[in-house]
């Protein structure tokens, strides 16, 4: 039996690094599951609904019916590599889309045939924005009530400001689609519709797929003159035109190709993975990285195996209780025994094992090279953004943000015993999530976990349980604050205290004057510290010049109220006056820290609480009900359309209010309610 090809037996210009991302339940991993079944990756199709899909591995993802974790895996089609990543479709596990999207070249994004855009399509679209990610649209669903092809078309123009162009039109009563650039209907038979069979149009159909075809050859003909001249003339273009400018645009980013089909029925799929060939780019022809050397200036990163080692760790997880560490290749080639620098930190560090990864399964490889997404074995130290070169070529490349968690819960072992187990659990699972975070509260004593959601923790304590057997207690979620100050003051504080030493006793004597006055929101921390120095003639020594400016960031780490992280304050440090020989270093540092905070209780205190960016869709009929329960949780209403019998609400609404929305909303609307939020800034309660 022929040993399957791995990533190194394909060229470069044989490889798509693609990835599948979309709002929760548009069908992401049901059309990943029809790819890798009709490749040939999967001799079987699990389905999402039985828990038995191949990329929704965890237990948690099969027992929830949702996709938790970004999953890679490989499949072949027509002589190439389609590599791909099925992403998370929760707004909980958004950190899982935003560190897949900065390794990508190219995305497929599922639309649900009756909604269109939904809330978290446009956050994964602005995350491929981010990236400059090339992208088209699969819309799915075709065969549900209600579904509307040229409604979901609208949907992108309206809601994404995009320019959608039709290639794959449905018709969904004969399980078919009218392909506009080949001019054939596609259908789809034989097992789970893995037999493709392609004829002429109907003349019902070609009258259909004519009006299409224009709108298609229209959109292409804005951007190409040869191609304009010809539609104009009504001369005949050839397939592979059509394909060219269309690649050429798409990966330009000025149109957006649409497919559409039913992933769940078997039809339509084929067609979106030739386009993956035709369209997406291989890693040759994405542009280079850019990287920082040693000395911080500025270098291109070709996609040259030749080169040094340059690549991105871009998630960190735990396969069989071993951290493992996801890394994209960007330049270079990575062997078993290779050592690798981690850029910026100084470490170097040894590759145990390089794997090919196929879900939860890895196989062992002799070689990784450029353009691959790999599974590294043997790194401890390595975490989400780190960049891998070689020791003696240091590059850094742009690290992955991750957002800041907004709501945390008190949690505590069943059994006093557990409590180391606890930690290593935290440990690990927030190695894997860097938008988990675990801290001790210095106030409750209590231990304080944090993330981006209720789904999120409850997650997190089941994988505890499950991976670790660590029974957890939790409390009401803590919603995370900030703090601002309500006006300016201007203050001076100082120290004048003498100390006892073994050497004697020393003075500390100083005093600094502050200003502090409020910012806009979302501004940050702005600190101005070029005092002037009493008396007159006084030249500060590098020393005292830094301890001023410390003692002040020492005072801004927490605010009056209840000594949560400070936002939108501008701290001006205006005059120091010194001592013989009572003004230290030490003595500045602790008279500066005592003016600011002096300042801050003067100005006074402002909490500021997570505001989210809430989207409702409800049936007609609970719209009333709806709107009025928002604005009693303190929402303020942005607008809301109906369509086609459901409303679709868009509201802002402090976190705190909407701990348990969900459960109320499905109770409320006899389980049709669905409801979205994401963050959108801290502000005032």
């Amino acid at each position: 039996m022929a040993k399957p090809k791995t990533g190194t037996d394909f060229e470069l210009t044989q490889v798509r690094n693609v990835g599948i991302a979309a709002h929760v339940d548009a069908g992401k991993t049901t059309l990943t599951e029809r790819v890798l079944f009709y490749t040939g990756a999967s001799h079987r199709i699990g389905e999402v609904h039985d828990g038995t899909a191949h990329m929704d591995w965890m237990a948690e993802e099969q027992a929830h019916g949702i996709t938790i974790t970004s999953a890679v895996t490989q499949c072949p089609w027509n002589d190439h590599l389609i590599q791909i990543v099925d992403t998370p479709g929760h707004v909980d596990f958004t950190i899982e889309v935003e560190r897949s999207m900065r390794v990508l070249d190219g995305a497929v994004i599922v639309m649900d045939g009756v909604r269109g855009v939904e809330p978290q399509t446009e956050t994964v679209w602005r995350q491929a924005n981010k990236f400059d990610v090339p992208r088209f649209v699969f819309i799915n669903k075709m065969d549900r009530p209600g579904a509307d092809f040229d409604r979901a078309l609208e949907s992108i123009r309206r809601r994404l400001k995009e320019n959608p162009v039709p290639v794959c039109v449905p018709i969904a009563d004969e399980e078919t689609v009218l392909h506009l650039i080949e001019e054939q209907a596609y259908m789809f038979s034989g097992n789970k519709g893995i037999d493709v069979t392609t004829r002429p149009f109907k003349p019902h159909e070609a009258e259909m797929a004519a009006e299409y075809r224009e709108t298609m050859l229209m959109a292409l003909a804005e951007h190409d003159e040869d191609l304009a001249d010809k539609v104009v003339m009504e001369e005949d273009v050839s397939q592979d035109e059509i394909w060219s400018v269309m690649t050429r645009l798409t990966r330009a980013g000025v149109i957006r190709p649409c497919f559409s089909g039913s992933a769940l029925r078997n039809w339509g799929v084929q067609p979106v993975l030739d386009a993956i060939l035709r369209v997406m780019p291989n890693p040759l022809e994405r542009p280079s990285s850019m990287g920082l050397n040693e000395a911080e200036e500025p270098v291109e990163i070709g996609m040259d195996k030749d080169e040094p080692l340059v690549a991105l760790a871009f998630k960190v997880q735990l396969f069989d209780g071993r951290r493992h560490v996801f890394a994209r290749l960007y330049r270079g080639t990575l062997e078993p025994g290779d050592k690798v620098l981690l850029a910026g930190r100084g470490e170097v560090e040894r590759v145990a094992r390089v794997f090919g990864i196929d879900a939860n399964k890895k196989n062992r490889i002799e070689k990784a090279v450029a353009g691959q997404i790999v599974l590294l074995a043997g790194l401890r130290h390595a975490s989400t953004g780190d960049t891998l070169c070689a020791p003696d070529t240091p590059v850094l490349l742009e690290r992955i943000d991750a957002r800041a968690p907004v709501l945390g819960l008190a949690i505590e072992v069943e059994s006093s015993k557990d409590e180391e187990k606890l930690l290593e659990a935290l440990r690990k699972i927030t190695e894997e999530d860097p938008t988990l975070l675990y801290a001790d509260d210095p106030e409750t004593g209590q231990r304080v976990l944090k993330g981006m959601g209720e789904l999120h923790l409850q997650i997190a304590f089941e994988r505890m349980q499950r991976e670790f057997n660590v029974a957890v207690r939790s409390g009401k979620p803590r919603v995370v604050h900030r703090e601002s100050i309500a006006g300016s003051a201007t203050v001076t504080g100082g120290v004048d205290r003498t100390i006892d030493a073994p050497g004697g006793a020393i003075l500390l004597k100083a005093d600094v004057r502050v200003t502090v006055s409020p910012l806009e929101r979302a501004s940050g921390l702005q600190v101005t510290c070029t005092p002037t120095w009493e008396p007159a003639d006084f030249t500060p020594s590098a020393e005292q010049l830094a301890a001023v400016e410390q003692g002040a960031n020492d005072s801004l780490a927490g605010g009056p109220i209840e000594g949560a992280a400070l936002e939108d304050v501008a701290l001006n440090v205006e005059h120091v006056t010194t001592f013989t020989p009572g003004s230290s270093p030490q003595a500045l540092r602790i008279a500066a820290a005592s003016a600011v905070r002096d300042a801050l209780r003067a100005a006074g205190g402002v909490l500021l609480q997570p505001i989210m960016a809430v989207e409702v869709v409800c049936p007609d009929e609970n719209t009333g009900g709806v709107l009025g329960d928002l604005q009693a949780r303190g929402a303020t209403i942005l607008g809301h359309e109906a369509d086609d019998g459901t409303t679709s609400i868009t509201a802002e609404c402090g976190l705190s209010e909407l701990i348990g929305y969900t459960t109320h909303l499905r109770s409320s609307t006899k389980g049709r309610g669905q409801f979205t939020m994401e963050f959108s800034r801290f502000d005032a309660i």
